[in-house]
């Protein structure tokens, strides 16, 4: 409740997990599979973000300019390239829930886009923060309610291997509203709450569009286009 955690930045230690971080999916090579990354536009997510899935040391450049400038939030940090890295999108739906706590408000978007230059904003529609209320604070329905919202959105996406940088409380009362026709147990793993810098993969699937889209390895075959009969019917022929 305190003002002073406004807008709360990642602390050293949160660095530290951060870095922990960027070396995983560095090393199981998940950070050349991504192609998408979405943020919360908060700054312990921007920052998480740029960390985990940015380029490498920024160098200055007059045709680059940097995702996270340096020392962005009082970090300490240099600055954070834009280079071989998928590009990062600011959601306003994957917030934290919302409202009382001055940690989860956010800064105007003009402030961030100073903080982090290369960080796509373009889908937040407000400058300042509308969302956020001093003296009301969302029900956890309304949270599951936004994050069934912020699902619905990502099927719009065209991209497949998607990172999404959020908040342990929206990722709760999301992931809770599914997995109602799965085992207890997987019920149970699916809404275990985060811990600080967690990565979990998961394929969502929408059984509803099952076979509208082909598989992305098919191969159509008959490349180059030739006689290529099955041999029972070559039989039937030479019978």
């Amino acid at each position: 409740m305190s003002p002073e955690y406004f807008d709360a930045h990642i602390t050293p230690l949160g660095w530290q997990q951060v870095d922990n971080l960027r070396k995983h999916v560095h090393e199981c090579g998940l950070a050349k599979r991504i192609d998408l990354v979405i943020t919360s536009p908060l700054l312990r997510t921007l920052q998480t973000a740029v960390g985990v899935f940015g380029g490498d040391g920024y160098t200055d450049r007059m045709d680059v300019v940097p995702l996270m400038v340096a020392n962005a939030g009082n970090s300490g940090r240099a600055a954070i390239s834009s280079l071989n890295c998928p590009p990062i999108v600011a959601v306003e739906l994957c917030r934290e829930h919302l409202g009382v706590h001055p940690c989860d408000k956010r800064r105007n978007i003009s402030d961030y886009q100073f903080l982090f230059p290369a960080v796509d904003f373009s889908l937040i529609e407000s400058d300042e923060d509308t969302c956020w209320k001093a003296d009301v604070r969302e029900t956890t329905e309304e949270v599951a309610a936004r994050g069934q919202k912020f699902l619905n959105w990502l099927w719009t996406r065209k991209e497949k291997e998607i990172a999404i940088v959020t908040h342990s409380g929206f990722l709760f009362h999301t992931l809770s509203a599914l997995g109602n026709d799965c085992h207890p147990l997987v019920k149970k793993e699916i809404c275990k709450h985060f811990a600080n810098c967690e990565l979990r993969s998961m394929v969502i699937v929408d059984r509803s569009m099952i076979g509208f889209d082909p598989s992305t390895t098919n191969y159509p075959g008959k490349i180059p286009s030739g006689l290529d009969l099955p041999s029972d019917v070559v039989d039937e022929k030479a019978d």
